[in-house]
């Protein structure tokens, strides 16, 4: 009997882990879908607020707006693409299309995005017509900028054209404002090529 006591304790903790993983990737399911609906009721304007997606790019917190965000991917394998500008990470392919991933804070002349378990790809919105996303530290989940405080006006003008207005939140965090439409209008993002 005393030789069947470790027997089940290895798998009662198997068991545990088990049902521990189980546990986490169901409160991860129920997070996802809470955010899509969100983001989803955001962009039909069943929001009251103006909802925004916060990620985290290089150090700069940024909002984008849920009607120019697209799918929130995972980080699977980006394939680099030689002869690339180094802000150019390459491609990925989702369900059969090609993404451009773009890491937006090499683009902007900080320190090349270490890829985590956190960081995901935040693709551009369809109607943007831009076959693109953002290589991201991390995604913050939904944000309203009406609940934050204006910035100083005058501080965004020495920003790049789709860097936006910035905002200050309850933890004295800094956001700013990215119109993705704006970046793909600016001539050296078009230009992947070294």
């Amino acid at each position: 009997m005393a030789s069947l006591q470790p027997a089940q304790q290895n798998a009662s903790s198997t068991t545990q882990n088990t049902s521990d993983r189980a546990g986490r990737r169901a409160r991860l399911r129920d997070y996802q879908t809470h955010l899509v609906d969100r983001m989803q009721a955001a962009r039909s304007g069943a929001e009251l607020h103006r909802n925004q997606l916060g990620v985290m790019i290089g150090t700069s917190r940024l909002l984008l707006d849920l009607k120019q965000a697209g799918e929130i991917m995972t980080i699977a394998g980006i394939t680099p693409v030689p002869l690339t500008q180094d802000w150019y990470r390459g491609l990925v392919n989702v369900r059969g299309n090609l993404i451009g991933v773009i890491d937006l804070a090499r683009f902007q002349g900080e320190e090349a995005t270490a890829i985590t378990k956190e960081s995901r790809i935040v693709a551009f919105a369809p109607l943007l017509g831009f076959n693109c996303g953002l290589l991201v530290s991390r995604v913050l989940g939904l944000r309203s900028s009406d609940d934050m405080a204006l910035k100083n006006p005058a501080a965004a003008a020495d920003n790049a054209s789709w860097l936006g207005r910035q905002h200050v939140d309850q933890e004295a965090q800094e956001w700013t404002e990215l119109d993705l439409s704006l970046i793909t209008r600016d001539s050296r993002f078009l230009h992947v090529g070294s």
